[in-house]
């Protein structure tokens, strides 16, 4: 088993940015990825940013690419996602989530293990 908990979010302006935590305790993730997706009100989850633990390889979604950074601190055990230049379209629950099974990289149906989601919420 796998636990993650999630902190940062909150309330920014457009440009502004924010910093989103995910700690993962329980099962070693080193072999895992580490996926970030979102889902706003009335529309599906979808793909954030993904990054390999093994090797640090990360993956965004067309979306966030150059705005948002993902990255790892491997003795703390935690996935971060800098969300810099936010916009109103970035407002959305975010979750992060663990996947053991090295599935593809923006399916969340390949995810084994969610953090409790953080709201992001971006005015104009």
């Amino acid at each position: 088993q796998v636990q993650l908990v999630q902190s940062g979010g909150g309330l920014v302006q457009a440009g502004g940015s924010l910093r989103l935590s995910c700690a993962a305790s329980g099962r070693t993730v080193s072999s895992s990825t580490m996926g970030w997706f979102r889902q706003a009100p009335g529309k599906e989850r979808e793909f954030v940013a993904a990054i390999r633990w093994s090797g640090g390889t990360t993956y965004y979604a067309d979306s966030v690419k150059g705005r948002f950074t993902i990255s790892r601190d491997d003795a703390k055990n935690t996935v971060y996602l800098q969300m810099n230049s936010l916009k109103p379209e970035d407002t959305a629950v975010y979750y992060c989530a663990a996947d053991i099974g090295y599935s593809d990289y923006d399916n969340d149906l390949g995810y084994d293990y969610w953090g409790q989601g953080t709201q992001v919420t971006v005015s104009s």
